[in-house]
């Protein structure tokens, strides 16, 4: 009978360190440094004492997110690996790329939870003399070069976000694709090139160093972060850009594991210091499971369609 009580006892102190073994892998498709990297490593280090497991993040570069994405799609649904998605993968890849596209991002993918809104900005070099939308409209149509703006990349919503201030203005902007938002940010502040669409909170501090300055953000509302920025509707451009970031399981994910991450991902996000933190950082926390992004995800899916198709872009552009 002794022996069978130490059994038992010996049995459950080894549980806990034979969950501590498994690790679960948080799949980024973007490079360190930029938003999306340090959401994920905040939520990473929040849920690790939530789920019980080890957790790791890994940025799995490429094709402006699409390499990572395809990875989890891949992966086994055995618990063990989630995607952090901003919007852009899952919303405009699958209208812009196609067929060319190897994932379908809502038959391959379990929705989790949605964690934060974000809202883009509209930037231009800091020696540029234009203070509002207005004037930087009237400046391009004298200077041409003016036009040309940088975003993390080609596909990206930043991109899109262009296309549709430059149809709303009617004047002609290029896009200048760099490959990840730094490198972007750099060529602006250097006056390589004059203006820059980008997630707002990317590029605050560019433009608190003086750097560059913002003209405006392209949210519904304006944002905490710089109320003194007005909206693109405030300044008589009828358009709303905004993204997200969310988690999602590869397909077939078992539903209670989901679940159990969904509740651990949406504790963490609510806590109120890093609630207090992501809002510095220019985000929107707002926790919701599985069934809120599913809708999300499909009501944006249909918004952002007309605008994409629109812009006339394709992956090889």
């Amino acid at each position: 009978m002794m022996r069978i009580a130490a059994l038992l006892v010996a049995f459950v102190l080894a549980a806990p360190a034979a969950a501590q073994e498994k690790t679960l892998r948080f799949i980024l498709g973007f490079p360190p440094g930029a938003t999306s990297d340090l959401l994920t490593r905040l939520l990473a280090e929040r849920m690790r004492p939530l789920v019980g497991m080890n957790t790791i993040v890994e940025n799995r570069t490429g094709a402006a997110g699409i390499v990572g994405t395809e990875a989890v799609a891949k992966a086994a649904p055995d618990g063990l690996t989630l995607l952090m998605s901003p919007l852009a993968p899952m919303v405009a890849y699958p209208h812009s790329h196609g067929a060319a596209l190897r994932y379908d991002p809502f038959k391959d993918f379990e929705p989790v939870a949605h964690l934060a809104n974000f809202q883009l900005a509209m930037v231009v070099a800091a020696e540029l003399p234009a203070k509002t939308l207005a004037e930087y409209a009237a400046l391009v149509r004298k200077d041409p070069k003016a036009g040309d703006y940088a975003s993390a990349g080609a596909g990206s919503l930043p991109h899109y976000l262009g296309v549709m201030f430059a149809r709303a203005a009617g004047i002609e902007m290029t896009h200048i694709p760099f490959r990840g938002t730094a490198p972007a940010l750099q060529a602006l502040a250097a006056g390589e090139v004059k203006a820059g669409m980008f997630v707002l909170s990317d590029a605050l501090a560019t433009v608190r160093a003086g750097k560059a300055r913002m003209l405006a953000v392209a949210g519904g509302q304006r944002s905490p972060i710089v109320p003194e920025v007005p909206t693109f509707r405030e300044q008589g451009y009828d358009l709303e850009a905004s993204g997200w970031f969310a988690l999602y399981a590869p397909a077939r994910t078992p539903k209670d594991i989901v679940e159990r991450y969904a509740k651990a991902a949406i504790e963490a996000v609510r806590a109120p210091d890093l609630r207090q933190r992501l809002e510095q950082m220019g985000l929107e926390p707002t926790g919701l499971g599985p069934a809120e992004l599913a809708r999300i995800h499909r009501a944006d899916y249909d918004r952002w369609g007309p605008a994409i198709r629109a812009s006339g872009f394709k992956p090889e552009n």
